[in-house]
C-alpha cells in the first residue's frame, strides 16, 4: 500500500506542478498515470511543439517545460506509478480513499487531485477504408519528433491550432514541401496562426487548399499518395511521403467515470472556489474539469493547483492555520 498526502491522477504539467505547490505546504504527493513516464501529452504527443504562453518563457518546447516542472517538484521528492491507470477507488471507515490501479497497485490518500488532462483519448480518424494498413506507414496522428519529416514531402489535413501550427513549423526549413488540406475556407485555430498560414501561403511556402478533403491513400506498403475531392466533387491526387490528419483527440473519461463524479460532455463538473467535486476530498484541475468561462490552457491549470492544494491542506489538517509564505523570502529550502 503506497500512502501519502495527495494522490494526483495524471502526470502532466498540472500534475506536476501540483507537486510543488503542495512541497510548499509540507504536503506528500503520489502521481499515478498510464502513461510510461510523466509528462502526459506534452511528452507524449508533442515534446518538440513550442509553446508561447507559458508566464516567463517567450517560447518552450513542450518536451523542455516538463523538464523544468520535473525540477521544479524535485525537491519535495514525489513518488510515481507510471504506466498503470487509475481503475477504482473505494472510501476507508477513517475517510480516506484507496485507489487501485490497472496492475493492482494499492494507493491510500485522504485526498485525490484529478490531474488528467482529455482522459484517456484517442486520435479523430477519417473515415477511410484501407487507413489502417499506412498506419506508422506514412500515416501519423501525432507528431512526436518533427526532424522525422526533415526533406520529406508533407501533407496536413485539419482546421485547428494543431495542424496550423505543425504546417508552420514543417514549412519552415524542416519539410521538403507542405501541403495544407482543409474542408472550408475559415479555420478554427488561433486569429495569428492563421494569418502566418495564409502569408506562408501567398509566398509558396505552404500549398494551401481549401474547400477540399482526403478521402482515399495508396501505397505498395508505405503512404505514396493521397487522394483529394474538391467542393466542385473534382479529385486530384497528391503525392506525398506522409500524411498528418490533425483533426484532434476524442477524450474518455474511462474507469473515471464510474467514481460517482458530476460529468459533462466527458469533463468533471467543479466548484471554482477550490476545484473541488461533488465527492468531498476529490479534485479535479487542468483541461479534465469544467466550470463557466473554463479555458483549457496550462497556465490556467497551474492556477487551479495553486487553489486547489490550499484547500487539501484546510482538509488534511483542519485544525492547523496555514500562513502563507512567500518563495522570495523563504526559498524552496525554507518550506
Amino acid at each position: 500500500m503506497i500512502e501519502t498526502d495527495i494522490l494526483i491522477v495524471g502526470a502532466g504539467p498540472c500534475g506536476l506542478f501540483t507537486v510543488f505547490e503542495a512541497g510548499l505546504l509540507k504536503l506528500r504527493c503520489h502521481l499515478v498515470d498510464a502513461l510510461p513516464q510523466p509528462g502526459g501529452q506534452l511528452t507524449e504527443i508533442y515534446p518538440k511543439k513550442p509553446i508561447y504562453d507559458i508566464p516567463g518563457f517567450p517560447e518552450v518546447l513542450a518536451g523542455d517545460l516538463i523538464d523544468h516542472l520535473m525540477k521544479q517538484a524535485a525537491p519535495f521528492k514525489p513518488g510515481f506509478t507510471l504506466g498503470e491507470r487509475a481503475e477504482s477507488i473505494e472510501k476507508t471507515e477513517d475517510g480516506k480513499f484507496i485507489l487501485t490501479s490497472s496492475r493492482g497497485t494499492k494507493h491510500k490518500a485522504p485526498v485525490i487531485a484529478i490531474a488528467g488532462g482529455l482522459g484517456c483519448f484517442e486520435p479523430r480518424k477519417p473515415p477511410i477504408a484501407n487507413i489502417s494498413d499506412f498506419e506508422d506507414k506514412g500515416i501519423e496522428y501525432i507528431v512526436r519528433d518533427p526532424n522525422f519529416y526533415k526533406g520529406k514531402k508533407v501533407v496536413v489535413s485539419g482546421g485547428g491550432d494543431s495542424a496550423l501550427d505543425w504546417s508552420i513549423f514543417l514549412a519552415n526549413n524542416v519539410a521538403e514541401s507542405v501541403t495544407l488540406i482543409h474542408r472550408s475556407k475559415s479555420f478554427r485555430g488561433h486569429p495569428d496562426s492563421v494569418q502566418k498560414v495564409l502569408d506562408m501561403s501567398a509566398s509558396g511556402k505552404i500549398n494551401l487548399l481549401t474547400d477540399a478533403e482526403v478521402i482515399g491513400v495508396n501505397g505498395n506498403g508505405v503512404l505514396k499518395e493521397v487522394k483529394v475531392q474538391h467542393q466542385d466533387n473534382s479529385e486530384s491526387a497528391i503525392t506525398t511521403d506522409h500524411w498528418l490528419p490533425l483533426f484532434g483527440l476524442s477524450p474518455k473519461l474511462g474507469p473515471l467515470a464510474d467514481w460517482g463524479l458530476n460529468i459533462d460532455k466527458n469533463s468533471i463538473e467543479v466548484n471554482t472556489f477550490d476545484y473541488s467535486t461533488n465527492v468531498p476530498g476529490i479534485y479535479a484541475i487542468g483541461d479534465i474539469n469544467t466550470y463557466p468561462g473554463k479555458l483549457k490552457l496550462i497556465l490556467c491549470g497551474f492556477h487551479e493547483a495553486t487553489l486547489m492544494v490550499q484547500s487539501a491542506f484546510k482538509r488534511i489538517y483542519p485544525d492547523k492555520n496555514y500562513v502563507l509564505k512567500y518563495t522570495t523570502v523563504n526559498g524552496v529550502n525554507g518550506f
